[in-house]
Parts: structure tokens; C-alpha cells; sequence
């Protein structure tokens, strides 16, 4: 204690800095930057995380010795979650009581991402089954806003940055034309992206949102330059995925 109050105070702060969660989509995990496959940290966004919490259906529970696996699926993606069991017996005599996830329910997993094998699963502390389904659109909600934050700024920045010439418009077109509708920057997207946000925003719909195949004839687009599309813009965080992974609604925070 006596010598870490010097110079070893920038290690720990550091070290603190380090110990973050942050609430993710499987398809950030998949994509995320990992300086060595045993790395305690990732990059997110070219910020360094070392625990994340994901929210999925669950797909398939393969129960080994040491460990149980969950294949979960979000939308965006699938990934193993793998809670290892203990050699020893559970002092919490409650533990055994405690609900668990079951195939094709929805659970949400605390833990580290790990590579095995080139394959990349998540270590988890604790996995548990989601009984209010709203903590899915909360987490999917939440996992945009902290994208958006770290890889645009703070809301207040944007409006800053808009408001250069005359404030800033909400829920249209910017100055520079059609290159921003609310806080989404239409610029940072490829043409047949812009295409099919404009399509989803444009077209009356339910909450189901808009199919690929409804999109790919308002737009003139092929089916794959749809199904392309609609990968850029879920990685940009402007569309989600309903009730299947080629029904797409927006996720507007204007």
C-alpha cells in the first residue's frame, strides 16, 4: 500500500478504467479487436472493455464436465456462452433453487470474451433466464445509445455540430441536404444503405417493421444488395431485426 501510492498510481488507475461492462450485441463481440487471443481486454469502438453483459435466445444447452454451453442468438449474431461448473459443492444451499435458462427462452449472460480454438466465446460469471421480455428491447436499446456515444460523442456534441448555421433540425433533412435525418448521418453509408433507411423510414408500417423482399421492390435493389444493406446498417446501429433476421424496423433516436 505504502509504495503503490507513487508512481504505480497510473497502473492503477489503469487497471480501474479496464473494469467496465458494457452492455453489447453478439455481432460487436464477433467483430471486436482482440490485441492476443488470451487478452483480458477488447476493443469496442476503440475503447477498451473487459466485461460485457449480452441478452439472446437461447438456441441449444450442451451440458460437459467442467462446463455447460449456451448457444445464444440476438439477431445480430450467434455466440457460445459457456459457464463452467464447479469441482466443489455449492456452499449456497439456495443455488440449486435458482431459475435457469432453457432452450428457446431468453437469458442474459455477464462475462468476458475468450478465444478457444479460433472460436470465440464469452466466459461467463452468470447467465439467467429474462422473465420480463421488455429487458430485450431495453438491452438492445441500450447497446445502440453506448455505441452511438462512444463512436459519435455525447448527444450534446451533435447538436453542437448542427447547430453551426442555423440550429439544429430534428427529424429531417440537415443543411448539407439529404445527409442526416434526426441523429443519423446518412453520409457515413453506402448509397443502396441510404436506399433502404429511406425505404424503412418512409413506408407506413407496423412494429414488425419491413421485410427484404418489401424493401428490395420499393427500392430497385436485388434481394442481396438488400440483405447487405440491412448488415451495414445494423452495424451502424439504425435498424434492428424483428421478427426475423430480414424484417428490419428503425432504431431512431432523434
Amino acid at each position: 500500500m505504502t509504495g503503490s501510492q507513487g508512481g504505480d498510481s497510473g497502473a492503477a488507475k489503469r487497471t480501474f478504467d479496464k473494469n467496465t461492462l458494457r452492455p453489447v450485441t453478439i455481432k460487436q463481440l464477433l467483430d471486436a479487436h482482440l490485441p492476443t487471443p488470451d487478452s483480458e481486454v477488447v476493443h469496442i469502438d476503440n475503447s477498451e472493455v473487459s466485461q460485457v453483459t449480452i441478452v439472446g435466445q437461447v438456441r441449444n444447452i450442451s451440458a460437459q464436465t467442467t462446463n455447460i454451453t449456451y448457444r445464444l442468438d440476438d439477431g445480430t449474431g450467434t455466440i457460445d456462452v459457456k459457464v463452467w461448473v464447479d469441482a466443489e459443492p455449492h456452499q449456497n444451499p439456495n443455488e440449486a433453487a435458482r431459475p435457469k435458462p432453457v432452450e428457446l427462452g431468453y437469458a442474459r449472460a455477464w462475462g468476458k470474451l475468450k478465444v478457444l480454438n479460433n472460436k470465440r466465446h464469452v466466459g461467463a460469471n452468470i447467465i439467467r433466464p429474462i422473465t420480463d421480455y421488455n429487458e430485450i428491447s431495453y438491452h438492445l436499446l441500450e447497446s445502440t445509445y453506448v455505441h452511438l456515444y462512444n463512436s459519435r460523442g455525447p448527444p450534446e456534441s451533435l447538436s453542437k455540430g448542427n447547430d453551426g448555421s442555423g440550429g439544429h433540425q430534428q427529424g429531417g433533412q440537415s443543411n448539407g441536404g439529404d445527409q442526416s435525418v434526426g441523429n443519423v448521418n446518412l453520409s457515413g453509408m453506402s448509397a443502396n444503405a441510404r436506399a433502404v433507411f429511406m425505404a424503412i423510414r418512409k413506408t407506413p408500417q407496423t412494429n414488425e417493421g419491413l421485410h427484404a423482399t418489401d424493401i428490395a421492390v420499393r427500392t430497385g435493389l436485388e434481394l442481396n444488395e438488400v440483405l447487405k444493406a440491412g448488415d451495414e446498417l445494423q452495424g451502424l446501429g439504425s435498424i434492428y431485426t424483428t421478427v426475423d433476421d430480414t424484417t428490419w424496423a428503425l432504431l431512431d433516436l432523434a
